[in-house]
């Protein structure tokens, strides 16, 4: 398999969960502003899209969306135990926290990264995110350890490329400390090291 990637956006979340999976795969650098790819392939030609990350399958066809990928993963790589088997309430509280991930943080943080979005845009995004941080703070106050629960899945992966975020943005995690702490025990697991080892970023 084939990961595109650009170094610290949502690609780190299925990058992260290839290496916790054990799958031998390979990286491919995208430079987002021009579309083109380390090795000069027109990105556009693998996804017209043009956003990572992008997961070339062993048949061939490209998968797309963070989510789909790493719900991809998990499914097809059970031994590895990122997400519980279907039918379970287990298996629905991962994707109720990816829902929460991907609707509620990824979204609200994007025109904290725009060069165009007015002032009082960001300052809504910001009341966005300072909302949502503050909703996965009390979650979490249910004693688990990880994210959705006391088993490590392929929602912390996402969570922690999410509070990466929050440095460039200077919003910080300061005024959650349980989220603060799932962070850092995510920080801690060696396929998380590797990863940013790889996109230079540790």
């Amino acid at each position: 398999m084939k990961l595109y990637y650009a170094p610290g956006v949502c690609s780190l979340s299925p990058h992260i969960a290839l290496r916790e999976a054990g799958v031998p795969f390979t990286l491919e650098r995208v430079d987002l502003a021009t579309k083109t790819t380390a090795s000069g392939e027109n990105y556009l030609d693998v996804t017209h899209k043009g956003r990572v990350p992008a997961l070339v399958l062993p048949s061939g066809e490209v998968l797309t969306e963070g989510v789909a990928i790493v719900t991809y993963i998990g499914e097809t790589h059970p031994d590895a135990q990122l997400l519980p088997p279907a039918g379970t309430v287990a298996r629905a509280r991962v994707l109720e926290v990816l829902a929460f991930l991907t609707s509620e943080l990824h979204k609200s943080f994007t025109p904290l990264f725009s060069r165009v979005a007015v002032d009082a845009v960001k300052e809504a995004a910001r009341e966005n995110v300072l909302r949502a941080f503050g909703q996965l703070e009390e979650t979490l106050s249910d004693g688990r350890t990880w994210a959705a629960g006391d088993a490590f899945s392929v929602a912390d992966p996402y969570l922690f490329t999410i509070a990466g975020w929050t440095r460039p943005t200077q919003i910080g995690l300061d005024r959650w400390p349980r989220v603060a702490a799932l962070v850092q025990r995510i920080a801690e697991r060696p396929a998380v090291r590797e990863a940013l080892a790889a996109e230079g970023l540790a």
